[in-house]
C-alpha cells in the first residue's frame, strides 16, 4: 500500500514539474500573470531567487548566457534539485550513499551558506 502511494506521489510530482516547465516554456515570465518579488519591491535589493523565473524561461529556450546574467545560482541549484529528486525517487534503500550524501548536514549547511553569500554578492556587485 505504501509503495503504491509513493509511486502515485512521484507521478503527481513529475506531472506537476512538467506542467510548470511547459508554462515557463510557453509564457514569458515578465507578464503580469507571474508574481514579482516582494523583497525586491519593498527594498530595491535582489533576493537570491530574483530573476529565477526569467532565467528558467531562458534555460528552457537554450539561452545559457541570459541564464547567467539573470540568476547565475541556477547553475548550482538546477543540478542539485535534479540530484535531490533522483535521490528521493530512488530512496535510501536503492541509493543509500546518494540519499545520505544529499541529505547530510554538510549539504544542507553548504546550501544555506551559498544562498546567503549569493544574496550578498549579487547586491554588492
Amino acid at each position: 500500500m505504501m509503495l503504491r502511494r509513493k509511486r502515485l506521489m512521484v507521478m503527481a510530482g513529475i506531472v506537476l514539474v512538467l506542467a510548470i516547465l511547459c508554462i515557463y516554456f510557453y509564457f514569458d515570465p515578465t507578464s503580469r500573470f507571474f508574481p514579482s518579488c516582494p523583497f525586491l519591491s519593498l527594498t530595491g535589493l535582489e533576493c537570491p531567487g530574483c530573476g529565477s523565473q526569467r532565467a528558467l524561461h531562458a534555460l528552457l529556450h537554450g539561452d545559457i548566457v541570459a541564464v547567467w546574467h539573470l540568476n547565475a545560482a541556477l547553475f548550482v541549484f538546477v543540478p542539485l534539485l535534479i540530484a535531490l529528486f533522483v535521490a528521493e525517487l530512488l530512496g535510501p534503500q536503492r541509493a543509500p550513499r546518494l540519499y545520505t550524501a544529499l541529505n547530510s548536514r554538510y549539504v544542507i549547511w553548504g546550501t544555506a551558506v551559498f544562498i546567503i553569500v549569493w544574496w550578498v554578492v549579487r547586491n554588492v556587485i
